[in-house]
């Protein structure tokens, strides 16, 4: 079976969708980003943020969205390449909407920086939708190439906020009430005492709970987390 025949969850995480995302103060960036999912005149953009403020999320979600309406739809981390990067970069392609992630692994490697403005300047002509992302805006990632640099700064920039951790409560808390998983105040208060509070990882724990819950037919408790995780 070829990709573009696979079902859609298979082919993007389903977690990783735009209704599960939560905006916060992020709603420009969330509204540029789902409109160049769709729309093919959509302006290309360049979507920044530190670690696990959502730029992965909303790139596959958006390449989801893209899928769901019959557009093609490519998505590549470049901290994913080794030393074939350029090529790996060139060979991209023949997709209505391409997403780039971890811009940053590039920077300072002058081939694959090439290849890069290269692309650009084909899906240019080729009237492809650009999404990239990465840590910091353009002109501070340490890119060598001019030009690049100039061409990523041209795109509209969708800078991310990290979530406090009243939002992040609030997004553990409707992620578990999806998975039927109900997390009081007291519960919550103890997993964010004594984890990593990113969402990435909270997702990760959640996932655990989830399957520990399950199998031990138990509420998810101050007790229960302490026997899962330790105190």
């Amino acid at each position: 079976m070829k990709p573009d025949q696979l079902p859609l969850a298979m082919r993007w995480p389903a977690q990783q969708r735009f209704e599960t995302f939560f905006a916060g103060d992020n709603g420009a960036a969330l509204d540029l980003v789902q409109r160049a999912a769709t729309d093919a005149d959509a302006p290309w953009v360049f979507v920044s943020g530190t670690a696990a403020s959502g730029k992965t999320h909303l790139l596959i979600a958006a390449c989801a969205a893209a899928t769901a309406t019959d557009r093609r739809a490519q998505y590549l981390s470049l901290r994913s390449l080794s030393g074939g990067a350029p090529d790996a970069i060139r060979a991209l392609g023949g997709s209505d909407l391409l997403a780039l992630d971890d811009l940053d692994a590039i920077a300072g490697r002058r081939e694959a920086e090439h290849a890069l403005f290269d692309l650009y300047n084909r899906g240019k002509a080729e009237t492809h939708t650009f999404l990239f992302a990465a840590s910091r805006v353009p002109a501070q990632l340490g890119i060598g190439l001019p030009d690049l640099v100039s061409r990523l700064s041209a795109c509209t920039q969708a800078p991310l906020k990290l979530l406090d951790d009243t939002a992040r409560r609030e997004v553990l808390r409707e992620r578990a009430a999806a998975r039927g998983i109900e997390l009081d105040e007291a519960a919550l208060a103890w997993l964010f005492a004594r984890t990593q509070r990113d969402l990435g990882s909270l997702t990760t724990l959640l996932d655990r709970l989830d399957r520990e819950s399950l199998a031990a037919k138990r509420r998810v408790t101050i007790p229960f987390l302490r026997q899962v995780l330790g105190s």
